[in-house]
């Protein structure tokens, strides 16, 4: 894929998140897991994570994440032109999770359709929004990223357990208001000998509930940390460099850094560069990673708080299972 050239013109109308109201320590997972807290907090990085509780799922998430954002930009669901669902947990294989979230939110006519590319399905989302703004196909875009990845944990891989959070996140976008406001850059790259590296195998064509050898564990997540930061030791540098020149090294031109919340060891290998610490969000400490909804849950923080303001230029990066490498670049 090449790197995109020009200005996408777009706008940050409004951020909105979700969060279950469940708040688990690393202590409690830690003892499903059958590990030393200590040593698990330590190499996780994780203090508390949410996780769903009776009564909430991942569409009442979704939909609680868009009304925030759509509050905060000073619109309703009917302003909007198409909604796009940029999430890694599905609620059911069909429908498209665009309808689901379309019809919690009560849009009607509209499109809504899924852009699934696991953690880095929101930049993917962000991507095609900037395109069908910029080409006028639509004025007002949202993105809603959802995901329950802990009803697809498995105890007995304590490495994934202690890192997955629950949680939604949302933001409205629209035309910019000047000139240079908007998508500067995106890229992304797959490399596919990673592909077994992060997995849930079941819920597809490929294993059916029928087949007798099929175990529930096929239809939890199959992580195999070590070798996906392996892989992503090799190849982010030259990907960095590709999206921009220079961001192996430092950070040209990038005013704060919206990392994805993989893992404690992740975060650190995209620091190996030189990038400073208070210009890089985190959000893994008190929130874990939460799949695709890091990534735009680490936006709102940033965005909320005031360290991410009008005129920056920010940097959104990270990757996912495939293994995938992302990147956007974006003047608010």
């Amino acid at each position: 894929m090449k790197a995109q050239t020009g200005v996408f013109g777009l706008r940050l109308l409004g951020t909105g998140q979700a969060l279950p109201r469940r708040e688990v320590s690393t202590t409690e997972v830690a003892a499903l897991c059958g590990v030393n807290a200590e040593v698990a907090q330590n190499r996780s990085g994780v203090r508390v994570r949410r996780w769903l509780s009776e009564g909430e799922t991942v569409l009442s998430l979704g939909a609680e994440a868009a009304r925030a954002a759509l509050k905060a930009a000073n619109l309703n669901a009917g302003d909007v032109d198409v909604l796009l669902n940029a999430s890694g947990s599905q609620a059911q294989p069909i429908p498209d999770g665009g309808a689901l979230l379309a019809r919690e939110l009560g849009l009607r006519g509209k499109a809504a359709y899924s852009l699934h590319g696991t953690c880095l399905s929101f930049l993917l989302a962000l991507q095609h929004a900037g395109l069908l703004i910029a080409g006028g196909l639509a004025e007002r875009v949202l993105i809603v990223s959802s995901e329950a990845g802990s009803k697809g944990l498995n105890f007995a891989q304590p490495e994934s357990s202690l890192l997955i959070g629950d949680g939604a996140a949302a933001v409205v976008l629209g035309p910019a208001e000047h000139e240079g406001q908007g998508l500067h850059a995106a890229r992304f790259e797959t490399y596919p000998e990673g592909a077994d590296h992060t997995r849930i195998r079941g819920g597809g064509s490929l294993l059916r509930p029928a087949d007798p050898q099929v175990t529930p564990e096929d239809f939890t997540f199959d992580m195999h940390g070590l070798q996906v930061l392996k892989l992503a030791s090799q190849v982010v540098p030259g990907f960095l460099e590709r999206l921009r020149p220079g961001l192996s090294a430092g950070l040209p031109g990038i005013d704060r850094v919206i990392p994805h919340q993989a893992s404690l060891a992740g975060l650190k290998l995209m620091q190996r560069g030189g990038w400073p610490e208070d210009r890089t969000e985190v959000t893994l400490t008190h929130l874990g990673n939460v799949i695709a909804a890091s990534l735009p849950l680490t936006l709102h923080q940033a965005v909320s708080q005031g360290r991410a303001k009008r005129g920056e230029t920010l940097l959104m990066v990270g990757t996912g299972a495939g293994l995938t490498a992302g990147g956007v670049i974006w003047q608010l």
